[in-house]
């Protein structure tokens, strides 16, 4: 049995955090609600203290505010936060996309096109959690072929309070944005054509922080 091992508490942290960030940005815990340790790590299987690291890091992403011997609770909506983070993750996206599209293969293009022809079928069907996966996904690519690992950390941290807009505007009946920009932004990392990829990245995500307002 010695493949059986104790999950490390990095992992119990790590698994703490993911499931309240993707519970936040999915409107499960709405926006104002106060979210206590003792009732989450129940609801999860943990301690309490994985719980609390998690929502140290949560605080620090901007998805939960917290008054110490007070409250913890989840952030409000606010489009200037929104816009901001949309701005940093979009200058990311274009920077890893100048690096990568000259190191991108067959392999991973045809990993955004798979990508896209998940992203449109999702749209089709109102499926909006996985619209935004094989979003996610798509510019995962890029992000993981440039390499650039500051990049990639300053995209995870602040992509979950733009998803969370997203979502709940999609959910409002919204227009999720156009499979057509995800394939230009294709024929152009496939074409090779640097400038062409940047300009497109640069107008998907400033179409995001369009959303805000």
């Amino acid at each position: 049995m010695e493949t059986i091992r104790p999950v490390s508490r990095t992992l119990l942290r790590d698994r703490a955090y993911a499931a309240i960030r993707d519970a936040i940005v999915a409107g499960e815990i709405e926006p104002g609600a106060v979210v206590r340790d003792a009732e989450l790590a129940e609801r999860l299987g943990l301690s309490r203290a994985p719980v609390r690291e998690a929502f140290s890091r949560l605080v620090d992403e901007g998805l939960l505010e917290s008054k110490p011997q007070s409250y913890t609770r989840v952030t409000p909506l606010v489009a200037a936060d929104v816009r901001d983070a949309a701005a940093v993750v979009g200058a990311m996206h274009e920077l890893v996309t100048r690096v990568a599209v000259p190191r991108l293969g067959a392999p991973g293009i045809e990993e955004m096109r798979s990508a896209n022809e998940r992203f449109a079928a999702a749209v089709a069907t109102g499926d909006i959690d996985g619209a935004l996966r094989a979003d996610d996904a798509l510019h995962e690519v890029l992000v993981r072929v440039s390499g650039n690992r500051a990049a990639a950390a300053t995209v995870a941290r602040y992509t979950p309070l733009i998803r969370r807009l997203e979502r709940r505007r999609f959910g409002e009946g919204g227009s999720c944005r156009s499979a057509g920009l995800h394939e230009r932004l294709i024929e152009a990392c496939a074409a090779g054509d640097v400038a062409e990829a940047v300009r497109v990245t640069a107008e998907i995500w400033r179409g995001l922080e369009e959303l805000a307002d």
